[in-house]
Order: structure tokens, then sequence, then C-alpha cells
């Protein structure tokens, strides 16, 4: 599993950040950054979450 992240749709809300802090970052200049592109699969349920509560629909998971 791989996430993607919309970067143009993206406004760095932090909702993921606050979901899976693991794999998401908002720093200090106000945009998001993956701290891993393919996270654990135990993260899976978590990630999945984050897709569905992204207010602007930024966020994929994507199959390898």
């Amino acid at each position: 599993m791989r996430v993607v992240v919309d970067r143009i749709l993206c406004e760095s809300n932090a909702v993921c950040m606050r979901l899976v802090p693991e794999v998401f970052e908002v720093r200090d200049d106000d945009r998001l950054y993956l701290l891993t592109e393919r996270p654990p699969e135990p993260l899976r349920p978590r990630l999945a979450e984050a897709v569905r509560r992204c207010p602007k629909q930024a966020l994929s998971l994507a199959e390898d």
C-alpha cells in the first residue's frame, strides 16, 4: 500500500496528522509531509479513516 497526496487539493488541515501522526506531519511552513509513503499494513484502518475524513479529499491509498 502507498499513500498518495494530491498536492493541488491539499490545504494542510492536519486532520490526517491527528489521525496518523506516524505517517503525516504538517510543519511550520504549513505544508503536509509524508513521513513514509509506504506505511506498514497495521496502519491501514487508521489511514482509511484519514482518507475518509480529509476535508478536501486530497488523500488516497494505492495498492502496489
